[in-house]
Protein backbone atom coordinates (compact mmCIF):
# COMPACT_ATOMS: atom_id res chain seq x y z
CA UNK A 1 0.00 0.00 0.00
CA UNK A 2 1.34 3.42 -0.93
CA UNK A 3 1.72 6.27 1.53
CA UNK A 4 -1.03 8.13 -0.31
CA UNK A 5 -3.38 5.16 0.15
CA UNK A 6 -2.45 4.91 3.83
CA UNK A 7 -3.28 8.57 4.40
CA UNK A 8 -6.52 8.17 2.45
CA UNK A 9 -7.50 5.28 4.73
CA UNK A 10 -6.75 7.36 7.82
CA UNK A 11 -8.82 10.25 6.45
CA UNK A 12 -11.70 7.87 5.68
CA UNK A 13 -11.45 6.32 9.16
CA UNK A 14 -11.67 9.73 10.81
CA UNK A 15 -14.73 10.60 8.75
CA UNK A 16 -16.59 7.31 9.12
CA UNK A 17 -15.79 6.87 12.82
CA UNK A 18 -13.69 3.73 12.56
CA UNK A 19 -10.84 5.80 14.00
CA UNK A 20 -11.70 7.40 17.34
CA UNK A 21 -10.04 10.52 18.71
CA UNK A 22 -9.45 10.35 22.49
CA UNK A 23 -8.80 13.57 24.36
CA UNK A 24 -5.87 12.96 26.74
CA UNK A 25 -5.91 16.52 28.09
CA UNK A 26 -6.98 17.96 31.44
CA UNK A 27 -9.04 21.19 31.53
CA UNK A 28 -6.83 24.27 31.73
CA UNK A 29 -8.09 27.02 34.03
CA UNK A 30 -7.77 28.69 37.44
CA UNK A 31 -8.40 25.39 39.26
CA UNK A 32 -5.79 23.36 37.33
CA UNK A 33 -3.36 21.70 39.81
CA UNK A 34 0.17 23.07 39.50
CA UNK A 35 3.55 21.86 40.68
CA UNK A 36 4.77 23.17 44.03
CA UNK A 37 8.52 23.74 44.39
CA UNK A 38 10.46 23.51 47.67
CA UNK A 39 10.61 26.96 49.31
CA UNK A 40 14.38 27.29 48.82
CA UNK A 41 13.92 27.36 45.03
CA UNK A 42 12.34 29.83 42.63
CA UNK A 43 8.72 30.88 42.81
CA UNK A 44 6.08 28.35 41.83
CA UNK A 45 4.25 28.58 38.55
CA UNK A 46 1.55 31.23 39.09
CA UNK A 47 -2.07 30.20 39.16
CA UNK A 48 -3.66 30.30 35.74
CA UNK A 49 -5.61 33.47 35.10
CA UNK A 50 -8.16 34.09 32.34
CA UNK A 51 -8.97 37.77 31.82
CA UNK A 52 -11.79 38.96 29.62
CA UNK A 53 -10.93 41.51 26.93
CA UNK A 54 -14.43 41.78 25.48
CA UNK A 55 -17.63 39.81 25.11
CA UNK A 56 -20.04 41.28 22.56
CA UNK A 57 -20.29 44.59 24.41
CA UNK A 58 -18.96 48.13 24.35
CA UNK A 59 -15.34 46.93 24.31
CA UNK A 60 -15.98 44.84 21.20
CA UNK A 61 -19.54 44.63 19.91
CA UNK A 62 -19.15 41.56 17.67
CA UNK A 63 -16.48 39.46 19.37
CA UNK A 64 -15.38 37.74 22.56
CA UNK A 65 -11.80 36.99 23.56
CA UNK A 66 -9.56 36.68 26.59
CA UNK A 67 -5.96 37.11 27.60
CA UNK A 68 -4.20 34.49 29.70
CA UNK A 69 -1.55 34.27 32.38
CA UNK A 70 -0.02 30.82 32.70
CA UNK A 71 3.29 29.00 32.97
CA UNK A 72 4.75 26.85 30.22
CA UNK A 73 4.48 23.73 32.39
CA UNK A 74 0.83 24.09 33.37
CA UNK A 75 -1.82 21.39 33.04
CA UNK A 76 -1.31 18.74 30.39
CA UNK A 77 2.02 19.86 29.00
CA UNK A 78 5.10 19.10 26.97
CA UNK A 79 8.64 19.23 28.41
CA UNK A 80 11.32 20.24 25.90
CA UNK A 81 15.03 19.49 26.44
CA UNK A 82 15.77 23.09 27.42
CA UNK A 83 13.52 22.57 30.46
CA UNK A 84 16.47 20.89 32.22
CA UNK A 85 20.13 21.78 32.60
CA UNK A 86 21.17 18.51 30.95
CA UNK A 87 19.39 19.54 27.73
CA UNK A 88 20.20 23.24 27.69
CA UNK A 89 22.75 23.15 24.84
CA UNK A 90 20.75 21.38 22.14
CA UNK A 91 20.08 23.77 19.24
CA UNK A 92 16.72 22.07 18.64
CA UNK A 93 15.87 21.84 22.33
CA UNK A 94 13.15 24.49 22.67
CA UNK A 95 9.55 24.02 21.57
CA UNK A 96 9.95 26.38 18.61
CA UNK A 97 12.94 24.46 17.20
CA UNK A 98 11.86 20.81 17.66
CA UNK A 99 11.25 18.94 14.42
CA UNK A 100 7.43 18.77 14.08
CA UNK A 101 7.80 15.19 12.85
CA UNK A 102 8.21 14.37 16.55
CA UNK A 103 4.77 15.71 17.48
CA UNK A 104 2.92 12.69 16.03
CA UNK A 105 4.09 9.21 17.02
CA UNK A 106 2.93 5.76 18.17
CA UNK A 107 2.37 5.21 21.88
CA UNK A 108 3.03 2.29 24.21
CA UNK A 109 0.70 2.42 27.23
CA UNK A 110 1.90 0.49 30.28
CA UNK A 111 -0.92 -0.15 32.75
CA UNK A 112 0.26 0.41 36.33
CA UNK A 113 -3.12 1.53 37.65
CA UNK A 114 -3.50 -1.32 40.16
CA UNK A 115 0.02 -0.89 41.51
CA UNK A 116 -0.45 2.89 41.84
CA UNK A 117 -3.77 2.40 43.66
CA UNK A 118 -2.07 0.10 46.16
CA UNK A 119 1.08 2.22 46.55
CA UNK A 120 1.20 5.91 45.53
CA UNK A 121 5.03 5.72 45.63
CA UNK A 122 5.09 2.88 43.08
CA UNK A 123 8.12 2.94 40.78
CA UNK A 124 8.08 1.39 37.32
CA UNK A 125 11.25 -0.63 36.70
CA UNK A 126 13.07 -2.16 33.75
CA UNK A 127 11.86 -5.61 34.85
CA UNK A 128 8.23 -4.41 34.75
CA UNK A 129 8.66 -3.01 31.24
CA UNK A 130 10.48 -6.04 29.89
CA UNK A 131 7.65 -8.24 31.17
CA UNK A 132 5.17 -5.90 29.44
CA UNK A 133 7.17 -6.12 26.21
CA UNK A 134 7.18 -9.91 26.39
CA UNK A 135 3.38 -9.80 26.46
CA UNK A 136 2.62 -6.93 24.08
CA UNK A 137 5.68 -6.59 21.84
CA UNK A 138 8.82 -4.53 21.96
CA UNK A 139 8.97 -0.76 22.27
CA UNK A 140 10.32 0.61 18.99
CA UNK A 141 12.64 3.51 18.31
CA UNK A 142 10.80 6.82 18.05
CA UNK A 143 7.72 5.75 20.05
CA UNK A 144 6.24 7.27 23.20
CA UNK A 145 6.15 5.27 26.42
CA UNK A 146 3.24 6.26 28.68
CA UNK A 147 2.74 5.17 32.29
CA UNK A 148 -0.95 4.64 32.96
CA UNK A 149 -1.76 5.10 36.65
CA UNK A 150 -5.28 6.57 36.38
CA UNK A 151 -3.95 9.42 38.53
CA UNK A 152 -6.05 11.77 36.38
CA UNK A 153 -9.05 10.81 38.55
CA UNK A 154 -7.66 13.25 41.14
CA UNK A 155 -6.93 16.23 38.90
CA UNK A 156 -9.97 18.20 40.07
CA UNK A 157 -8.59 18.12 43.63
CA UNK A 158 -5.11 19.64 43.89
CA UNK A 159 -4.40 18.16 47.33
CA UNK A 160 -5.15 14.62 46.17
CA UNK A 161 -3.40 15.15 42.86
CA UNK A 162 -0.16 16.39 44.46
CA UNK A 163 -0.57 13.98 47.41
CA UNK A 164 2.04 15.68 49.58
CA UNK A 165 2.71 15.42 53.31
CA UNK A 166 5.53 16.49 55.62
CA UNK A 167 7.84 14.06 53.79
CA UNK A 168 7.06 15.46 50.36
CA UNK A 169 4.80 14.35 47.47
CA UNK A 170 3.80 10.73 46.95
CA UNK A 171 3.05 9.98 43.31
CA UNK A 172 4.16 7.11 41.04
CA UNK A 173 6.85 7.35 38.39
CA UNK A 174 9.89 5.70 36.79
CA UNK A 175 13.24 4.60 38.14
CA UNK A 176 16.42 6.09 36.71
CA UNK A 177 17.33 2.66 35.32
CA UNK A 178 14.07 2.55 33.38
CA UNK A 179 14.59 5.94 31.76
CA UNK A 180 18.14 4.91 30.85
CA UNK A 181 16.77 1.70 29.29
CA UNK A 182 14.17 3.61 27.27
CA UNK A 183 16.66 6.22 26.08
CA UNK A 184 19.75 4.15 25.40
CA UNK A 185 18.43 0.72 24.46
CA UNK A 186 14.95 1.37 23.11
CA UNK A 187 15.65 4.93 21.82
CA UNK A 188 12.11 5.99 22.69
CA UNK A 189 10.82 9.40 21.62
CA UNK A 190 9.88 10.28 25.17
CA UNK A 191 8.09 9.41 28.40
CA UNK A 192 4.68 10.50 29.65
CA UNK A 193 2.67 10.24 32.88
CA UNK A 194 -0.71 11.13 34.32
CA UNK A 195 0.84 12.88 37.33
CA UNK A 196 1.86 16.52 37.79
CA UNK A 197 5.32 15.84 36.35
CA UNK A 198 7.26 13.14 34.53
CA UNK A 199 9.08 12.02 37.69
CA UNK A 200 7.84 10.22 40.79
CA UNK A 201 6.93 12.45 43.71
CA UNK A 202 9.96 11.29 45.71
CA UNK A 203 12.38 11.64 42.77
CA UNK A 204 14.23 14.61 44.25
CA UNK A 205 15.83 12.20 46.71
CA UNK A 206 16.90 9.58 44.16
CA UNK A 207 20.60 8.87 43.50
CA UNK A 208 20.08 10.62 40.17
CA UNK A 209 17.64 13.36 41.24
CA UNK A 210 14.58 13.73 39.03
CA UNK A 211 15.80 11.05 36.58
CA UNK A 212 13.01 11.46 34.03
CA UNK A 213 13.85 15.13 33.60
CA UNK A 214 17.59 14.63 33.95
CA UNK A 215 17.95 11.71 31.54
CA UNK A 216 15.20 12.42 29.02
CA UNK A 217 16.52 15.87 28.28
CA UNK A 218 20.15 14.74 28.38
CA UNK A 219 19.23 12.60 25.37
CA UNK A 220 17.36 15.45 23.63
CA UNK A 221 14.08 13.67 24.22
CA UNK A 222 10.72 14.80 25.52
CA UNK A 223 8.32 14.50 28.44
CA UNK A 224 4.55 14.65 28.81
CA UNK A 225 2.79 15.31 32.11
CA UNK A 226 -0.78 15.46 33.44
CA UNK A 227 -2.12 13.25 30.67
CA UNK A 228 -5.68 11.96 31.01
CA UNK A 229 -7.85 9.09 29.77
CA UNK A 230 -5.02 6.64 29.17
CA UNK A 231 -7.43 3.91 30.28
CA UNK A 232 -9.15 4.37 26.91
CA UNK A 233 -5.98 3.61 24.96
CA UNK A 234 -4.78 0.12 23.96
CA UNK A 235 -1.40 -1.14 25.14
CA UNK A 236 -0.23 -0.70 21.54
CA UNK A 237 -1.80 0.77 18.44
CA UNK A 238 -2.55 4.37 19.43
CA UNK A 239 -1.10 7.33 17.57
CA UNK A 240 -0.41 10.27 19.88
CA UNK A 241 -0.58 13.91 18.75
CA UNK A 242 1.30 16.22 21.14
CA UNK A 243 1.99 19.56 19.44
CA UNK A 244 3.19 22.32 21.79
CA UNK A 245 2.70 26.01 21.12
CA UNK A 246 5.57 27.48 19.10
CA UNK A 247 6.82 29.65 21.96
CA UNK A 248 10.10 31.40 21.11
CA UNK A 249 12.83 29.72 23.20
CA UNK A 250 10.06 27.90 25.10
CA UNK A 251 11.08 25.22 27.59
CA UNK A 252 7.66 23.61 27.34
CA UNK A 253 4.04 24.30 26.58
CA UNK A 254 0.50 23.31 27.50
CA UNK A 255 -0.82 21.00 24.79
CA UNK A 256 -4.07 19.42 23.62
CA UNK A 257 -2.93 15.80 23.63
CA UNK A 258 -4.99 13.63 21.28
CA UNK A 259 -4.79 9.90 20.64
CA UNK A 260 -6.05 8.13 17.52
CA UNK A 261 -7.30 4.61 18.25
CA UNK A 262 -9.41 2.02 16.48
CA UNK A 263 -13.08 2.45 17.35
CA UNK A 264 -14.52 -0.65 19.02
Amino acid sequence: MSTQETLANVAAGLLNGSIKVVDCTAPLGPDTPLLKLPPEFADDTPKIEIHKISEYGDRGPFWAWNWLKLGEHSGTHYDAPHHWITGKDFPDGSVDTINPQNFVAPANVIDCSQEAAENPDFLLTVAHVKAWEAEHGGIKEGEWVLMRTDWDQYNTDEDKYLNADENGPHTPGPTAELITYLMEEKKALGWGTQCIGTDAGAAGGFEIPFPAHNLLHKHNRYGLASLTNLKELPAKGAILVTAPLKIVKGTGSPIRALALIPAV
